[in-house]
């Protein structure tokens, strides 16, 4: 039995040989120039966390001690894994690598597309308020490139596929592509021929040290910067702790002004009706449990000038804190319809109702879009470090828990454009698709292509530090 262990083992070691990089330049052995295999180590963690996670599934990592811990550790390991892509794009950039490799660059572009995605559609399968509020924002950044239609993450369940299946395979397909090509080429040389180096052994020692390292850090983040888990906003909270701000949302909906209904860009993902979403459909239910007289029937039967008149005085009635028990016997049937809605949110019969609506339960488009009309949602949002200014996605949560710093330039952009009454989310969405392009075809692009070598970055990674030729010896 144990020679047949052995044998085993002896097996799968010679198997790991004959596929790992053994020799490369002299260089190859510093820290930033094998972030590669750092990153398959996270890609480990975040594969097996995210399986416990699975498993266990929302209420366990959400509430649970041991869960909290695990969730904590696969957001840390995710930025780090972040963190280092960039980092490694960076190297490449610098040392001009596209020169030698141009597949190695084409390659590592679209990972680097698909790695941000996985942690955007990461963060919206949280269940709790960040989620809510990156989930909104994360949907006008979709529509605005005109994908909408395909990619919505208020779909939780949507979502969950390209979040646990869909991008990791399309990633390790990739990953195994890119260091094939490596694998079979060699680590790349300098493309200068006044760069010194030479042909030495890896040193896997020192790199399954860093690896550890590393995982250590991620877990150590994990258990002292805990994720936080806070609860998400339903549309009953909302009604009892603001009750005119979600009376005068109903209104909104009723007279298609709310920002659900009026939302305008290239691709309008919100072609339902708000007053049959939001009003008709959940309060013919209330009709049939109370036969109650019809409210919302007096009010469409009336003429048109007559229902302008009662919508302004509803709007008024509700600016000023309008009571929604009186409201709900007012003779102006605007007032009473909104508050019965109102009444029927606070004692929480209207969201199920809502949700009901939809054709999955993870599909939560029509909650977030209506405490999107209300306000409410980022009003909340505000109090855990996410500002409506950031209309992307820039913050999980509150410092010290987690910043997503390399969205900042397109928050930056959809900031400074927001008073531009003729941009919006369709033209920031094309300069993000147009930046991707120029980076994923920068080798193809003459002048461009040569910014590295002109501004001489690449001595910022070749350099006495990582590269032993390049050290002068001692007396």
């Amino acid at each position: 039995m144990d020679k047949e262990s052995t044998g085993i083992i002896g097996d799968v070691r010679s198997v790991i040989h004959d596929y790992v990089i053994t020799t490369g330049p002299s260089y190859g052995n510093n820290f930033f120039f094998s972030i590669g295999i750092y990153l398959l180590m996270l890609f480990g963690i975040l594969t097996l966390t995210g399986m416990i996670m699975v498993i266990f599934g929302p209420f366990w990592w959400d509430v649970t001690p041991i869960g909290t811990l695990v969730r904590s550790i696969h957001l840390w390991a995710a930025e780090a894994f972040v963190t280092l892509v960039f980092l490694h794009l960076f190297v490449n950039f610098c040392t001009s690598a596209y020169k030698n490799r141009k597949i190695l660059w084409l390659i590592g572009s679209v990972m680097l597309m698909l790695v941000l995605l996985e942690f955007a559609f990461g963060v919206g399968m949280g269940g709790s308020l960040i989620a809510q509020a990156n989930q909104q924002a994360g949907s006008d950044l979709w529509n605005g490139m005109g994908l909408g239609f395909w990619i919505n993450p208020m779909n939780s369940g949507a979502v969950l596929g390209w979040h646990i299946a869909i991008i990791p395979m399309i990633l390790m397909v990739l990953m195994f592509l890119h260091y094939s090509v490596v694998r079979s080429k060699g680590l790349n040389t300098p493309y200068r021929k006044d760069i010194p180096y030479s042909i030495v052994p890896i040193n896997h020692k020192t790199m399954y040290k860093r690896m550890a390292y590393i995982a250590i850090i991620v877990v150590l983040f994990g258990v002292l910067f805990t994720a936080p888990y806070i609860p998400p906003l339903t549309i009953s909270q909302a009604a009892v702790q603001n009750p005119s701000a979600i009376a005068s949302t109903f209104l909104n909906e009723t007279n298609m002004s709310s920002a659900t209904a009026t939302y305008l860009d290239t691709i309008n993902p919100y072609t339902f009706n708000t007053m049959t979403v939001y009003v008709t459909k959940p309060y013919s239910v209330y009709l049939n449990l109370t036969h109650s007289r019809n409210l919302e029937s007096e009010f469409l039967s009336s003429d048109a000038s007559q229902r302008h008149a009662d919508m302004a005085t509803a709007f008024a009635y509700f600016a000023s804190n309008g009571s929604i028990s009186n409201g709900m016997n007012s003779s102006n049937p605007a007032i009473a319809l909104a508050s019965t809605l109102t009444h029927m949110a606070q004692t929480g019969a209207y969201q199920p109702v809502l949700q009901s609506e939809v054709d999955s339960g993870l599909n939560n488009t029509y909650v977030i879009r209506f405490l999107y009309d209300s306000g409410t949602l980022w009003q909340m949002a505000d109090k855990y470090g996410l500002s409506v200014p950031q209309w992307g996605m820039l913050k999980v949560g509150a410092p010290p828990w987690s910043i997503q710093y390399w969205l900042l330039p397109f928050n930056l952009l959809e900031i400074q454009t927001s008073s531009i009454p003729w941009w919006n989310d369709f033209e920031n969405g094309a300069i993000s698709m147009v930046m991707f392009l120029i980076l994923l075809l920068l080798p193809y692009i003459p002048g461009l292509r040569d910014i590295p070598d002109k501004l001489k970055l690449y001595k910022l990674f070749w350099n006495k530090y990582t590269i032993p030729e390049m050290r002068k010896p001692k007396q």
